[in-house]
C-alpha cells in the first residue's frame, strides 16, 4: 500500500491535513524514484527545489572560479581556473541535487559519470565562449564566467532532469523481467 510520500513521488493527488482538500503534486522528472528531498518536500515543486539549490550551485560555483582564478588562474591562465573549479563544482551540486532535490538512492557511480557528462556539455560550451570572450570580447574572465553562467544553467536544468538521475519506470522494468505469452493453440 502505498502512502502520502509516495504517491507525491508519483504525482498522484494526496490528501492535505493543513489546507484540508487534495493537492497534486507534480510528478517527479525522468521517471525518478525514492525519497523527495528537502526543498522538494518544502516548496513540493522539483522545477522550484532545482531553481533554489541551482542559485545556490551557482553561486559556490562562481566563488570556486573566483578562488582558482586568484589563485592556480595567477599562474596556469584561466582555462585552468576553468577546470578546477569545473571539479569542484561539479561534486558540489552533485551532493547538493542529489540530498535535497532528488534524492534518489543507489546507483551513486553511475548517477555521477551521468550528472557528470551533463557538466561535460556545460564545460564544452563554456570552454568555447570564455576565450572568445576574453579574447575578443576584452572582458576579464570574471565578468565573461558570469556572463556565461546563464547558458550553462539552462543547459544543467535540462541535462539534470531529463538524464542524469533518470530511473526506469516501474512498467518499463517489469516489460523487461515478463516473458512473452506461448499460446498451445
Amino acid at each position: 500500500m502505498r502512502n502520502d510520500d509516495d504517491a507525491k513521488l508519483l504525482g498522484d493527488t494526496v490528501s492535505d491535513p493543513i489546507a484540508g482538500a487534495e493537492s497534486a503534486i507534480p510528478e517527479p522528472p525522468a521517471g525518478m524514484q525514492g525519497t523527495p528531498g528537502f526543498m522538494l518536500r518544502v516548496v513540493k515543486d522539483y522545477r522550484v527545489a532545482f531553481l533554489i539549490v541551482g542559485t545556490a550551485n551557482t553561486v559556490i560555483g562562481f566563488l570556486w572560479f573566483a578562488l582558482f582564478q586568484a589563485t592556480i588562474g595567477q599562474v596556469w591562465g584561466y582555462m585552468a581556473t576553468l577546470l578546477f573549479a569545473h571539479v569542484a563544482s561539479v561534486l558540489c551540486a552533485f551532493i547538493l541535487y542529489r540530498r535535497f532535490v532528488f534524492r534518489v538512492r543507489g546507483h551513486v557511480w553511475r548517477d555521477l559519470a551521468r550528472f557528470e557528462s551533463v557538466y561535460l556539455v556545460a564545460l564544452g560550451i563554456n570552454a568555447i565562449l570564455l576565450p572568445l570572450l576574453v579574447e575578443f570580447g576584452h572582458l576579464i574572465p570574471i565578468v565573461a564566467q558570469a556572463l556565461i553562467v546563464f547558458v550553462t544553467t539552462l543547459v544543467s536544468f535540462f541535462g539534470h532532469r531529463n538524464f542524469s538521475f533518470r530511473r526506469k519506470s516501474a512498467a518499463s522494468e517489469a516489460e523487461k523481467t515478463d516473458k512473452p505469452q506461448v499460446s498451445d493453440s
